[in-house]
């Protein structure tokens, strides 16, 4: 990363300090009472026993918007971080095999809750402090549990009705809540904290939020491949956190790629990842980016009943010095999906216009990609 980004971090974890004095003694803590957004989280270190616990702030009251990507649209970096580091997350060590027991069904009330639920932890020592760097997600403190107390949760009923029909497949699971407007990031906790299959079992956090993004936009695909081709080739784009986003549509039957180029040291680097309608057949290098990328886009077809090519370029600017998920990859779609296209005359015209705004050329993304070097070796109508 470049000094820039490192000066915000920097910046953002001074004035992160300075605003401590508000929550007390947050960082030496043993114990804390706040009402979680409502938010588990599942580890991946040292699977199959992982660490396992609820994210609690030390406010009481509406706390929701700290755990909710699909409400982050139009925030800073700063101010999502702060939600991250004032979730202090409690941990204890339990199998993925374990989902049954009263800490992991309390943790499992804790998904299905409809609202902010009242949280008292103890820890078996103080709370560790925080650390931010260019390479994960923040978080805040994290303390062993030694007693959790949760009250004053109602459920979510359709959580609640495939929470308790063990006979439903996880994957069918997961499109039932869908289906029933739960957003994407509580469908995925859901899953993460074994809630959702026939044969459940507990799943690190990370590999439930791009599961759960692969199952939905493998499932839209699925449906859109009957649907007739778009017409023109279409242009759309988005900007926010420090990532430039932009999509193109091109009439084709359904092929799509991702792209993404990023700075490391002044030198630019790029991945990734594409598939054809039978699917992805390599190893992705881009994995989590692509496949919240990809679900935005297929939502957009499906709602529009077209199929179309797509390739996707996300530029990622030294600005976007602290990495916060791939929820903004999929939100960041999603909003630029929203957006009145630019239509192209032809494609190359449509990759001309995509890279526009970016300081990687239209060239560049080309010589790192496959969909297009492809496309410019075809004429229109080979496609209907």
């Amino acid at each position: 990363m470049s000094s820039n980004s490192q000066d915000i971090r920097r910046d953002i974890l001074a004035k992160w300090h300075e605003n401590l004095s508000k929550y007390g003694n947050l960082f030496s803590s043993d114990s804390i009472s706040g009402s979680s957004p409502p938010s588990v989280f599942v580890g991946s270190y040292n699977y199959p026993k992982v660490l396992v616990g609820p994210m609690v702030p030390p406010i009481h009251g509406d706390t929701s918007l700290l755990d909710n990507p699909e409400k982050w649209v139009g925030k800073s970096l700063e101010e999502i971080i702060n939600f991250r580091l004032n979730l202090v997350r409690g941990i204890q060590k339990v199998s993925v095999n374990t989902t049954e027991g009263r800490y992991i069904e309390n943790l499992q009330e804790v998904a299905m809750a409809s609202k902010p639920i009242d949280s008292d932890l103890e820890f078996h020592k103080s709370t560790s402090s925080i650390s931010i760097d260019g390479q994960s997600a923040p978080f805040g403190p994290i303390g062993e549990i030694k007693t959790a107390k949760f009250s004053g949760s109602s459920s979510t009923k359709s959580i609640e009705k495939t929470f308790y029909d063990k006979d439903l497949k996880a994957k069918d699971a997961v499109l039932n809540l869908y289906n029933s407007g739960i957003d994407i990031s509580r469908i995925q906790k859901c899953f993460s904290i074994g809630m959702l299959g026939q044969e459940r079992k507990l799943v690190p956090t990370k590999w439930s939020i791009t599961a759960t993004d692969d199952i939905i936009s493998e499932s839209l695909k699925n449906e859109i491949l009957d649907y007739s081709l778009i017409d023109s080739c279409k242009v759309f784009s988005f900007e926010h956190l420090g990532n430039l986003f932009s999509v193109i549509l091109f009439p084709h039957r359904w092929i799509y790629e991702m792209i993404e180029a990023w700075y490391s040291d002044g030198v630019l680097g790029f991945g990734s990842d594409h598939e054809n309608a039978r699917g992805i057949n390599h190893p992705p290098a881009i994995a989590g980016a692509y496949f919240a990328a990809k679900l935005s886009v297929v939502e957009y077809l499906s709602k529009h009943k077209i199929q179309s090519g797509v390739i996707i370029l996300r530029e990622i600017r030294p600005e976007y010095a602290i990495p916060v998920g791939v929820w903004q990859v999929r939100e960041g779609i999603r909003q630029a999906m929203k957006a009145n296209p630019i239509i192209a005359d032809n494609f190359d015209h449509a990759l001309a216009l995509a890279s526009k705004k970016m300081s990687v050329s239209h060239s560049e993304w080309l010589l790192h990609g496959n969909i297009g070097k492809l496309m410019r070796q075809k004429t229109m109508s080979d496609f209907f």
